[in-house]
């Protein structure tokens, strides 16, 4: 499922035109992000959380050449599925 798919999933069954239901995924997906950024953790009950992980530097190779490299440590989005998505989709 893409995002315009889920758009016309979420216009039917909350009797939203398609504009609103683009409009209130779009605001939903800021707000996530907007949290992330902030460093915040965001918790949905029975569907899961999205957090921040700190990746840690590290050395890696050039798959090309083989050459070593230094990969910069960096903060990384992540998700962790609630057990209500888990029962879903077993």
């Amino acid at each position: 499922m893409n995002k315009s798919q889920l758009v016309e999933e979420v216009a039917k069954k909350t009797s939203l035109s398609k504009a609103q239901a683009w409009k209130t995924i779009d605001a939903t997906f800021d707000a996530i992000k907007g949290s992330l950024k902030k460093g915040k953790k965001v918790s949905l009950i029975g569907f899961g959380s999205f957090l921040v992980r700190n990746r840690k530097a590290r050395t890696g190779r050039n798959p090309k050449t083989g050459a070593t490299i230094k990969i910069k440590a960096r903060k990384v989005p992540a998700f962790s599925a609630g057990s209500g998505l888990k029962d879903a989709v077993r």
